[in-house]
């Protein structure tokens, strides 16, 4: 497949994340489905579970005992050790030791995306979806849109600072979140030439605060903004950027900056120069993003199509299905407690336990 039939790809798959609506199965056993309504928590129900219920691909690997019809694209496990799985257009997925549970984010509404997970210093759990930002405070869930000044519902980044201010993204903007109300966050009018942006131009795909206090802002085809202090820095391709399509960042336990892109793959920012690991040939794939730290201080991240690289701080290892991964697209990368690393695709979830990677449920039962 070409370059140019990835990027087309690319493009269409993000807008039906937004188009696409499906129906929510529901679940029985120790499935329990919560359906959650704006600031009210609702009643449990228990309904039949559906184990094989039609997938846009064959599930290679679990898809969490039937509830994944697309993929998880967002995973997280919280301080008390309880997994949550955001998924394309079925919500909220959690086991807490002892179930797995689908949470319905809005009972009136078909099919919810969940693209990132994060925690506050009090513990309570936030999501970025496609029907507002969701927290859960350990005991109920609450909804938090448009109502209290969210300019758009569609959620696709959130970070939480250091003074615990909640940065938001949205397609109409990004907005601050103190708890109560959103807040306009307005960027700087400056655009690259020519900019593309496949969603929206005033989409930010990810947020990074570094340990300087930089909020680092990753643009819909406007390259990236460093802000502090009132101040703002344009990255593009003029100073540094390999492509102004940035799809994800990451800073690792050195204090480097990882970039990766749509258009440009991966490159390493050290503080004065880029390293431009794509475009030097030192890997392959030209659209990168996922990153993921995992506690030996290597570095992973997916390319599309070419499977996923491990950097562990002078090689790259490369990863494919002939590995054992799951599918050479992956969509999501997490470490968990115990030092494995979750890969998830179209195709299910699997972990690389150190030496291989196997299917999910071989490693982790209760995804069955």
């Amino acid at each position: 497949m070409t370059n140019i039939e990835n990027k087309k790809k690319s493009i269409a798959r993000n807008l039906i994340l937004i188009l696409l609506s499906f129906q929510i199965s529901s679940c029985n056993g120790q499935v329990k489905e919560k359906s959650v309504n704006s600031i009210i928590e609702n009643e449990v129900n228990t309904q039949p579970l559906i184990l094989n219920q039609s997938t846009t691909f064959p599930q290679i690997h679990t898809n969490l005992n039937g509830m994944v019809t697309e993929f998880v694209r967002a995973m997280y496990q919280d301080k008390k050790g309880t997994y949550w799985f955001g998924t394309n257009t079925n919500g909220i997925i959690r086991y807490d030791g002892k179930s797995l549970d689908k949470i319905t984010i809005k009972a009136n509404q078909k099919g919810v995306s969940v693209r990132e997970i994060v925690e506050d210093k009090l513990g309570n759990v936030w999501f970025a979806t496609s029907s507002g930002l969701v927290k859960f405070d350990g005991e109920k869930f609450a909804t938090y849109s448009i109502e209290v000044g969210l300019q758009n519902e569609e959620i696709w980044s959130i970070c939480i600072d250091r003074k615990g201010l909640i940065w938001v993204s949205t397609g109409k903007g990004v907005c601050h979140f103190d708890g109560e109300k959103f807040t306009p966050f307005i960027l700087p009018e400056t655009r690259v030439e020519n900019p593309q942006p496949m969603l929206s131009d005033k989409l930010v795909f990810q947020f990074l605060e570094d340990k300087n206090g930089t909020m680092w802002l990753v643009t819909d085809g406007n390259g990236i903004f460093k802000y502090k202090n009132g101040e703002f820095i344009h990255l593009t391709t003029k100073n540094g950027l390999t492509d102004n399509n940035a799809a994800d960042i990451l800073e690792d336990k050195q204090g480097n900056i990882w970039i990766g892109t749509f258009n440009g793959g991966v490159s390493k920012y050290d503080g004065k120069i880029y390293i431009n690991f794509t475009k030097n040939g030192i890997i392959e794939g030209i659209e990168t993003y996922n990153f993921c730290e995992d506690r030996q201080g290597n570095i992973w991240f997916s390319a599309e199509g070419y499977g996923v690289y491990r950097y562990d701080g002078n090689n790259f290892k490369q990863y494919t299905t002939e590995d054992g991964l799951t599918s050479n697209v992956t969509q999501s990368i997490f470490e968990d407690k115990k030092g494995q690393v979750w890969f998830g695709s179209w195709q299910g979830l699997c972990i690389y336990d150190g030496e291989k990677f196997v299917n999910a449920k071989d490693k982790e039962p209760w995804t069955n």
